[in-house]
């Protein structure tokens, strides 16, 4: 690992000192920036992120949090790029075709992209980086989305890749933050330690938990890209430490606004608030294995304790909507219409405690706002609605620090968040199949993998659209996970930056994307 010794501005001990200062002063003015200028070079931007943790890793398999997926674009690129209008383009494959059952796809390879270390990309990068995700023995993130890959080849700068399954979203996959194209060794393997990259940037110091710091790629192969001359990420976890460090001038951008003073944002003048809305949704999974969580009835009475409006007008202060119980938006091709939304009803959680044969329940919820923010405060309010219904909800506080690797898929009830994937089977792949590493829930539904199985391959559209209702069904009946909120990604950043038009929804950070896609205004 890089030690990152220090940072050029702003250091993190000046961030934390003025964590207080923030108080009742206000945050930032109306979002909506125009664009005032033609992108000029130049630079450097300084990100004050509420992510990162010290077992972080440079292994693309492990990354689960924003500052690691926020580095996983700035110093590398990926076979297909997911563009700020949600639509699939072309990235490191120039392009892309499919036989007619889509179980063999045919990628060709950009010719003449450099590495940082001046390595050219090649087709064989391409296949040792996806293979470094396959196999029984892998423990990647990625190992769900790219386990129906039977076989990879290469043909010049063509790589065929052959599917078990037909599967019409394959391009999408291809996108995912845990696939970055990484050089081949000798052997035919990847370095998954590595830390070059053909992304926009170069890594020039990084600490895990702590920041990192990158200067421009002068060989990349995005003509013009990037506009900064360097970027910083500086891990801030307090909300008003990294507020504070905004309205001072110590960074250009912070990643997540702190919702309790967002109504403050005129206040502060040279501000703008970023609100988009997406899939970002937050939850608390259960651990179905475990008592009493393996009951499905426990679970339904903890589905009807949650006050949902009251988080999303308390906790989002109204910047998102109502989740209900799946992981699927309002916004995606598939959302299903017709669910019933799940409402509070302390009636509903006795009759299903009495059908798990129980008057009340004792249960513990572990927690930290590293979870999502405002999660702790989430679970307070949780616990007064429950407690109506005859179920103590206690909660447990956990550090911020290592919770994504002590506490969630660790203890048996806690807090997760997830950004969302552009397709419903990318997303429920990731996180509901049975037996995928992120499985949360450790849930498992004959019906659902079924389905899952059938509706990946099927073309006919309004099929397909009957099955993924019917899966949302499953989920948010049966699942082990409580999703009350979809929360709009909200961050702020000077006005001194400029930014394009529009701004992607699949990821905050335009799509993670930031440090490609924007600069400093002239």
């Amino acid at each position: 690992m890089t030690r990152l010794t220090s940072f050029a501005s702003p250091s993190r001990r000046g961030v934390l000192k003025g964590a207080t200062a923030v108080g009742a002063a206000a945050l930032v003015t109306p979002w909506g920036t125009p664009l005032r200028a033609q992108p000029v070079r130049g630079g450097t931007l300084r990100m004050g992120m509420a992510y990162g943790s010290t077992t972080d890793s440079f292994d693309p398999g492990t990354w689960e949090n924003d500052f690691m997926i926020f580095q996983a674009h700035t110093r590398n690129n990926f076979l297909t790029e997911i563009a700020a209008d949600g639509t699939l383009v072309p990235e490191l494959a120039e392009s892309w075709e499919a036989s007619d059952d889509a179980t063999e796809w045919t990628f060709t390879i950009r010719s003449g992209v450099e590495f940082h270390s001046g390595h050219i990309l090649t087709a064989e990068d391409v296949i040792a980086s996806i293979n470094y995700h396959r196999g029984e023995d892998s423990t990647s993130a990625a190992a769900p989305i790219v386990a129906d890959i039977t076989d990879m080849r290469a043909d010049g700068m063509n790589v065929i890749f052959t599917l078990a399954n037909g599967n019409a979203d394959f391009p999408f996959i291809m996108s995912d933050y845990h696939l970055p194209i990484l050089p081949a060794r000798e052997d035919g393997t990847i370095d998954p330690l590595t830390q070059d990259g053909c992304g926009p940037f170069r890594i020039v110091e990084f600490e895990f938990g702590v920041g990192a710091s990158y200067a421009r790629h002068e060989g990349y192969w995005k003509e013009g890209l990037p506009y900064f001359d360097a970027l910083e990420q500086i891990s801030i976890f307090d909300s008003a430490a990294r507020q504070n460090a905004l309205i001072s001038g110590e960074v250009d951008y912070i990643d997540t606004a702190d919702l309790n003073t967002v109504h403050l944002l005129e206040q502060a003048p040279g501000v703008n608030v970023l609100s988009i809305t997406g899939t970002q949704h937050y939850g608390f999974p259960m651990d179905t294995r475990a008592a009493p969580f393996d009951d499905v009835n426990i679970r339904l009475a903890l589905k009807y304790g949650i006050n949902r409006q009251q988080l999303v007008d308390t906790i989002l202060n109204g910047y998102g909507s109502l989740g209900n119980d799946h992981p699927i938006g309002p916004g995606q091709r598939f959302f299903n219409t017709e669910l019933e939304q799940r409402e509070y009803d302390p009636e509903r959680m006795q009759f299903h405690l009495r059908e798990a044969g129980l008057e009340s329940l004792d249960v513990d919820i572990h927690l930290a706002d590293a979870a999502f923010a405002g999660a702790l405060d989430a679970g307070v309010l949780f616990a007064e609605s429950a407690a109506a219904g005859g179920i103590n909800l206690n909660v447990v506080r956990e550090p911020n620090d290592g919770y994504w690797s002590n506490v969630w898929m660790q203890q048996p009830f806690c807090g997760t968040y997830w950004g969302g994937r552009p397709t419903e089977d990318w997303m429920f792949a990731t996180s509901y199949a049975e037996g995928v590493p992120w499985n949360e829930t450790y849930w498992s539904h004959e019906r659902f993998n079924e389905l899952l199985v059938s509706a990946r391959a099927e073309l006919d559209e309004s099929l397909r659209r009957e099955q993924y209702f019917e899966m949302q069904q499953i989920v948010s009946d049966e699942g082990g996970i409580i999703i009350p909120m979809f929360a709009a990604y909200v961050g702020a950043y000077s006005d001194s930056l400029a930014h394009p038009d529009q701004i992607a929804s699949n990821w905050r950070n335009d799509g993670h994307r930031l440090g490609e896609r924007w600069w400093f205004a002239s």
